[in-house]
């Protein structure tokens, strides 16, 4: 990956806003669709398991393996409509493991990364930002356009100032 690359941060729910600025860049502009997969639920699903052992039932599979193959086929799935959606080539990754992290890592070599608030969208700041971009903003070595996933709420929407 070059350092003129722009990393498109993709999650289950702002993904087509973000798709939609990425789309308006210049074509020169290479392009990587990043997704990352969760791995909490799958360890803790195996652990549970484990919790169970000496018991027989119709386990036929770890259940954590089932979530990870479901959350890769899940991925994959998003990937390939974003990339639908954004209309030109584009790089497509998988991640996993602790999301914020493993963003921080994907965007080491970018240039810019484009993500979408995912915290409340009802009101202006900063409980627009959910823990996982907080960490994102707050860590990236490049720099980051943040987008409201739809029309950002209006001025109004801030809190008054302290009573101070």
């Amino acid at each position: 990956m070059t350092a003129d690359s722009v990393v498109v941060w993709l999650t289950e729910d702002t993904w087509p806003a973000c798709v939609d600025v990425a789309a308006g860049l210049p074509s020169a502009e290479r392009i990587r669709l990043l997704h990352v997969v969760d791995e909490a639920p799958a360890e803790a699903a195996h652990g549970a398991l484990g919790g169970l052992l000496g018991r027989h039932g119709a386990w036929h599979r770890d259940p954590g393996e089932v979530i990870t193959e479901a959350s890769r086929e899940a991925s994959a799935r998003l990937l390939a409509d974003a990339q639908r959606r954004l209309g030109r080539d584009a790089r497509l990754e998988t991640r996993a493991g602790r999301i914020e992290r493993e963003v921080v890592a994907a965007v080491a070599d970018a240039r810019l990364l484009v993500c979408a608030r995912d915290g409340e969208r009802d009101r202006l700041g900063p409980h627009s930002i959910g823990h996982h971009l907080r960490f994102v903003v707050d860590h990236a070595p490049c720099a980051v356009l943040l987008i409201w996933p739809e029309d950002p709420p209006e001025l109004g929407s801030i809190p008054p100032p302290p009573p101070h």
